[in-house]
């Protein structure tokens, strides 16, 4: 069985293949079908986890469950709003589930309206975000690996608490 690493890192070497000035259409119906697997996943994870466990906390230097699936819609909203080159939108605090899954529900639909909407200069220019001034393509495959990488912390957080992470999906 291939390992979920090896998977991730598949689908996110696909980005890499994709040259500047193709079409940007193309391009961003790529990263848009990518992105919708990803958020779909991610949110899938955020809802295992019972809300009694938002505050868990694995490490007292770690974030909550809670904590974590926030600083993903965060970051969401931060990449996304770069590659408008806007000021990203007033962000709630959400502390209990229900208001942590809108909050990261609404950064996934955020981000869905702007991806595949990017045109060749958009993903070709440098833009703001979370990890620098980067290039769209940059952005985008960053993001991919910021959700990824947290959504990997999460489904630990899920296995320590005796919950089976839902399955993997591209």
């Amino acid at each position: 069985m291939v390992s979920r690493a090896l998977m991730v890192l598949v689908v996110l070497s696909s980005f890499a293949t994709v040259t500047p000035g193709a079409d940007a259409a193309d391009t961003a119906g790529e990263y848009s079908k990518h992105f919708g697997a990803l958020s779909q996943l991610s949110i899938a994870v955020a809802q295992a986890m019972p809300p009694d466990q938002y505050s868990y906390r694995p490490h007292p230097e770690s974030m909550t469950f809670g904590e974590l699936m926030s600083h993903i819609a965060t970051t969401n909203y931060q990449f996304c709003a770069g590659l408008k080159d806007s000021d990203t939108p007033t962000l709630p605090t959400p502390v209990d589930k229900d208001a942590v899954m809108k909050f990261l529900s609404d950064s996934f639909a955020y981000c869905s309206a702007v991806i595949p909407k990017l045109t060749a200069e958009q993903l070709d220019k440098a833009h703001n975000s979370p990890d620098g001034h980067l290039p769209g393509r940059d952005i985008l495959l960053a993001m991919y690996i910021h959700v990824a990488h947290h959504r990997g912390q999460a489904e630990i957080y899920l296995r320590n608490k005796g919950i089976r992470p839902p399955p993997y999906r591209i």
